[in-house]
């Protein structure tokens, strides 16, 4: 019960702190702003999914920001997994989406969970976007070559070539458990992703873990 409560207060303090921060999160300095590019409202899902709760998720390896090769079957058995899709750097929703994701970090902790951010972006783009938000605590990963291979296993790629904003929680037995598909225009919704993360620290009916 203790920890539930502690889990429920994190969570509101970070809320706040995340709304309030709005779209100042990634407005680190002039420059970054003005090289935020907008090109509008675009149509809020363009790909049809290949996957669905409860398969298996599709295992990958994709290049870090630090140059190391990181696979989603490194974290079996020993950690739950988000799986952050953006649409491509230097968007608006994209800029602000990850940098909120620090303020988070001990909910993470506390359902015993790792963050992967994936981007079809290049390494050169990542790392120069990134660097203008500050430190990430969690891997940024290149989906860029094969050209999206990883959104596309998924069904998350989108006609144009970048991603669907999207939301993958998987479990350390490497099956999805949660999938956030909606409205690209839009981060996906924090309270739920929290909620969902909590899930996974929970006993399955009729029995314990």
């Amino acid at each position: 019960m203790a920890k539930y409560f502690r889990s429920v207060a994190a969570f509101f303090m970070a809320a706040a702190l995340f709304l309030l921060s709005g779209p100042a999160a990634y407005c680190l300095s002039d420059a970054f702003k003005d090289n935020v590019y907008d090109r509008g409202s675009m149509k809020p899902v363009d790909s049809v999914l290949k996957v669905k709760v409860g398969d298996p998720a599709p295992d990958f390896t994709l290049r870090s920001l630090s140059g190391e090769l990181v696979s989603l079957s490194d974290y079996r058995g020993k950690k739950n997994v988000m799986l952050s899709f953006i649409p491509a750097a230097w968007t608006p929703v994209c800029s602000d989406q990850w940098p909120g994701y620090n303020i988070v970090k001990d909910i993470f902790d506390s359902n015993d969970a790792i963050l992967l951010g994936i981007s079809v972006d290049n390494i050169p783009t990542l790392y120069s976007w990134t660097n203008q938000m500050g430190q990430l605590w969690f891997p940024v990963l290149s989906d860029f070559y094969p050209h999206g291979e990883v959104s596309s296993r998924f069904g998350i790629l989108r006609s144009e070539g970048i991603a669907e904003r999207a939301v993958f929680i998987i479990d350390k037995q490497g099956i999805i458990r949660y999938i956030h598909v909606k409205d690209i225009n839009q981060r996906p919704p924090l309270e739920v992703l929290v909620r969902e993360l909590e899930k996974l620290q929970q006993p399955p009916a009729g029995g314990l873990k």
